[in-house]
């Protein structure tokens, strides 16, 4: 159960300096705020998820939190410790999955990745043993270990980098975009296992992603950050309902017939005995796709998942505040 402020941001900043040529021997240099004024605080055990449209902060955030980025302002806090000013101390406490990079060694043997981070973080034999059959069992990398990582495909190399981020049993897990490009069966094996890890060591889990049935099927709580700003903090369904969000139920049937009615949904497009079907999304899908088999000529269905910069842009613009970005500063120099 989740227990005591784990992770503790009180008004985080963080500004760039980025230049750019504006004539000869000139150039201008511009602040950017990638993260602005950000409070939050998250409990020892909780999984959250941290979502928002592309340039919102998310990885700023979290290479902040892995003491990779220093915060321009505010205080930030991991398990009691100062990432940027202890950064040694609590790379021993966390483990990090980016999606589009990876930790392994690109022309070593997948196993050997794994013995290179058992010295690194001189895990104790006998645990580093346990912990690597556990991954390798519910993971599926059994018939992995001896192929060189840059011969794995992208689901396996993402398996792959979750083991490695849990060797050494860490108490919180940084997963940025973690199922990114992976296949249906792949996202099911990796979101099966994150919840057994939570669920019996109390691992906390800070999960950015753009899949919002990664949020459904793993997370109680969500945050929403924008331009740096957090928008919203709570469960995904408040947030369904702030953004009044839809999902999408395609229908074949097998003949061409007039629109259905299933209300509360509404046919929003109908291509010969392809109907498409837009419904509240903190509706469950259920009972309508049972009333649709009960009284039409149903051959197949499909629910499409809301894009989640749409569920966002839904939600700023019903709180009739779309944030703009804060005025950039910019200064004219000689290069």
């Amino acid at each position: 159960m989740p227990d005591g402020d784990f992770i503790t941001l009180d008004r985080v900043e963080k500004v760039f300096d980025v230049r750019r040529k504006t004539g000869f021997l000139r150039s201008e240099r511009r602040r950017v705020r990638a993260v602005d004024s950000l409070s939050f605080t998250v409990a020892r055990g909780e999984m959250v998820g941290y979502i928002g449209p592309n340039g919102a902060g998310k990885s700023t955030t979290i290479k902040m939190l892995t003491g990779i980025l220093t915060p321009s302002g505010g205080r930030l806090r991991v398990a009691g410790i100062d990432p940027s000013r202890e950064r040694t101390r609590l790379a021993a406490r966390i483990g990090v999955v980016f999606g589009q990079r990876t930790t392994l060694w690109w022309d070593l043997p997948l196993i050997d990745s794994y013995r290179l981070m058992h010295r690194m973080y001189r895990i104790p034999d006998g645990r580093y043993r346990e912990n690597l059959d556990r991954c390798v069992e519910l993971l599926e990398l059994g018939d992995l270990l001896d192929v060189p990582v840059r011969q794995l495909s992208l689901g396996q190399r993402m398996r792959g980098d979750i083991a490695a981020a849990l060797l050494h049993d860490p108490e919180v897990l940084y997963l940025d975009e973690p199922t990114i490009g992976l296949d249906v069966i792949s996202k099911a094996r990796v979101r099966e296992f994150l919840r057994e890890l939570n669920a019996e060591r109390g691992t906390t889990v800070l999960l950015t992603t753009h899949d919002l049935q990664d949020i459904e099927q793993l997370c109680g709580r969500v945050m929403v950050i924008d331009h740096g700003r957090l928008m919203y903090d709570g469960p995904l369904a408040g947030l369904h309902e702030v953004g009044d969000s839809e999902r999408t139920l395609v229908v074949d049937l097998a003949r061409e017939l007039p629109p259905i009615e299933a209300a509360p949904a509404r046919v929003v497009k109908v291509e010969g005995p392809r109907q498409w079907l837009a419904f509240p999304a903190s509706e469950s899908a259920a009972p309508l796709v049972a009333r649709i088999a009960a009284a039409y000529p149903l051959v197949d269905l499909s629910v499409r998942e809301p894009d989640i910069e749409a569920v966002i842009a839904k939600m700023l613009q019903s709180m009739g505040d779309t944030p703009q970005p804060p005025p950039e500063q910019a200064e004219h120099v000689v290069s």
